[in-house]
């Protein structure tokens, strides 16, 4: 009977989300990173339950956004792709002219009823326009439209640097450049684009980065060359994450975090604490959890029947691996610090919104009728 029973309710969870257009793997593994999340934070947070449902909250609003565009047809979202793009645009422009000032930086926007960070949008606006742009050209991609592609990610990346944002920037830019990547892009192209950025690096060291993102490169070369103030935050992760050993030191344990010699433990260093709790082996499981949502996202890609799904879900996918690779090379002092939190575990709304939106237009794509999975 209870076997019975099983098998039921099975049944009805099953049907369940093919009402919602939801795919049951994926939402498996968001559902199980999301709790890791919730729990790590607490203990991050100092046991703080305003702030974890403060958290909880954002998530539950995420969700619902992400089952809303899990229902959007896909052919409407290419027909929107390029309305996104230009409102996207229209918006950076935007806070340039009038927007927010906050800790050095000019990146949010306030229209009264909300107060949002444009630079965001620009995560799902960049594929979707060039997986719209490229789903309709001869693939691989000819030199005139990759000029024309190009152009579409170095207009935004370089208003997104100006705010200045340099994570968002990498990441807007790495989505472009994975739409290009899975379109086609010659090889000998890739290597002569990495090349002239290559070239143009002493460049841009000099005239496009500001001096404390210089600081924050020199400070990763040598972190204790000033061990109380550009290399605090590395040493102390560092510390931290040597400290969790093989197995960790348990939840709620960690002598870093608690005892407040961890900085920006609840947003971009979280991932410090995770290590420092449950070690070496805890991080690993982590990290396999995420790359199982990655895969997942890239099958999906692969069995896309169209260029346009296979291109945007494919370079979602990517991008959320840069999220990760991103901020755990960062924490443990392989990567400057360029504030870019760990997806759907930081302290935060507008990334975990922006992240979710991605997801359900990767759902969208594997509830299509020509879905090939």
């Amino acid at each position: 009977m209870s076997r019975v029973m099983e098998n039921d309710s099975m049944q009805l969870s099953r049907r369940i989300l093919d009402a919602f257009r939801l795919d049951p793997i994926l939402i498996l593994l968001l559902f199980l990173l999301s709790a890791l999340g919730l729990m790590i934070l607490f203990s991050a947070s100092g046991s703080d339950t305003d702030l974890i449902m403060r958290q909880f909250t954002r998530l539950g609003i995420a969700l619902l956004l992400m089952v809303a565009v899990a229902n959007v047809s896909l052919r409407v979202l290419k027909k929107l792709s390029l309305a996104f793009y230009l409102a996207g645009v229209l918006l950076l422009v935007a806070v340039i002219g009038f927007g927010e000032i906050g800790k050095g930086a000019q990146r949010w926007l306030d229209l009264g009823f909300i107060r949002f960070q444009p630079s965001e949008l620009m995560k799902l606006a960049m594929p979707m326009m060039l997986a719209s742009y490229l789903s309709e050209k001869v693939l691989p991609v000819g030199w005139k439209d990759l000029f024309v592609s190009v152009l579409l990610v170095i207009v935004p990346v370089l208003l997104i640097a100006k705010q200045p944002d340099l994570g968002t920037a990498l990441l807007v830019g790495s989505a472009g450049f994975f739409v290009l990547f899975l379109a086609g892009v010659r090889w000998k192209i890739i290597m002569i684009l990495g090349l002239l950025v290559s070239l143009m690096a002493p460049l841009l060291w000099k005239f496009a980065l500001h001096d404390y993102q210089r600081s924050r490169i020199l400070t990763l070369l040598d972190p204790e060359s000033d061990p109380l103030g550009a290399g605090y935050h590395i040493i102390q992760s560092k510390i931290a994450i040597g400290s969790g050993g093989v197995y960790g030191k348990g939840w709620l344990n960690g002598t870093q975090s608690q005892l407040d010699f961890l900085p920006e433990r609840s947003t971009d260093f979280i991932f410090s604490v995770f290590g420092e709790e449950f070690g070496l082996f805890g991080s690993l499981l982590l990290v396999l959890l995420y790359l199982m949502i990655i895969y997942r996202g890239l099958y999906i890609a692969a069995c896309a029947s169209d260029n346009y799904g296979r291109l945007l879900a494919g370079a979602l996918s990517l991008t959320f691996f840069v999220y990760l690779f991103v901020n755990t090379g960062m924490v443990a002092g392989l990567l400057p610090v360029v504030g870019v939190p760990l997806p759907l575990v930081s302290y935060g709304g507008t990334s975990m919104v922006t992240l979710m939106l991605g997801f359900g237009m990767i759902m969208t794509i594997r509830s299509s009728k020509r879905f090939l999975g």
